[in-house]
């Protein structure tokens, strides 16, 4: 982490990553960069279906390849760079063919590395094979949850996937949340765990610095009126009045299971993750 001086409120609270050990470039290849309109929380029609989002800072997109379709092609990493869309680092590699593209680099790797995606190759972070092929105990992020749709699971910074059993065509994964769950053993799944761990360490010191991720502030229910949240009204700081704490939308909020009991996937949930009351 990153030594900041206390020069200022926001500065003395704040603790930041130290970017110069990791990344290698400051600038994105230009050929995978591209503009993008982020959203604001509204829909077509202008009403708001997310809230608390909008503004922040212009950030460009990066076209990161989360397919991997470049099977049996090794590919060298020649940088190693920040992406404002994502938690994690991303990284260049550019292929025997000559393409480039980005990939979510792990930790651990750094640039000259040469990684492959393959049903058997070395099993070294960051080379990429199907779960069958990996043997039990081994760490994996960027999983494939339906064959042919490329990596869904397990791609924020630091996070990482255990390989617990290979019993005939599934395979049993521990995911970060605790969620014991059974993945076809046809799909594919990276080596490693993703780079940048120490973002769970960062603390941002201000308000002003949420505005710049294009977080907006958060009303209490209790502090509105009536008309606007079941938990508004009173004279000064008053109890809920209610059985159970609700949405703005009179729903109940806490204690609801809100997963359907007749969802396909839950035949392969074997626990359900760490803090559900199915889990307890």
């Amino acid at each position: 982490m990153k030594h900041i001086k206390p020069t200022t409120a926001g500065q003395r609270n704040r603790s930041a990553i130290d970017y110069k050990e990791y990344l290698t470039v400051s600038t994105p290849e230009k050929s995978l960069t591209s503009g993008f309109r982020r959203g604001s929380g509204r829909n077509a029609y202008g009403r708001i279906t997310a809230r608390h989002t909008g503004g922040g800072v212009k950030r460009n997109w990066r076209a990161v390849d989360f397919l991997y379709d470049k099977i049996g092609v090794p590919g060298t990493i020649v940088s190693v760079e920040y992406d404002p869309n994502r938690t994690g680092f991303i990284a260049l590699v550019v292929y025997k063919d000559g393409e480039k593209r980005y990939i979510l680099v792990p930790a651990g790797v750094s640039v000259g590395r040469e990684i492959i995606t393959g049903e058997k190759v070395p099993a070294d972070p960051g080379n990429r094979m199907i779960l069958k092929n990996i043997f039990v105990g081994a760490k994996v992020y960027n999983i494939e949850l339906i064959r042919g749709k490329g990596a869904a699971l397990v791609r924020s910074a630091g996070s990482s996937a255990e390989i617990i059993a290979q019993e005939g065509a599934y395979t049993t994964i521990k995911l970060p949340s605790g969620e014991i769950r059974k993945i076809h053993s046809g799909n594919w799944a990276s080596l490693g765990s993703v780079s940048n761990p120490e973002h769970q360490f960062v603390r941002l010191g201000k308000a002003g610095r949420m505005r710049h991720l294009g977080v907006r502030p958060r009303v209490r229910g209790t502090a509105m009126n009536p008309v606007d949240h079941p938990h508004g009204g009173g004279e000064g700081r008053t109890l809920l009045g209610l059985s159970a704490p609700k949405t703005p939308w009179g729903k109940i909020a806490r204690g609801v299971k809100t997963r359907g009991k007749k969802k396909r996937s839950n035949i392969f949930i074997i626990q359900r993750r760490v803090g559900t009351r199915e889990s307890k």
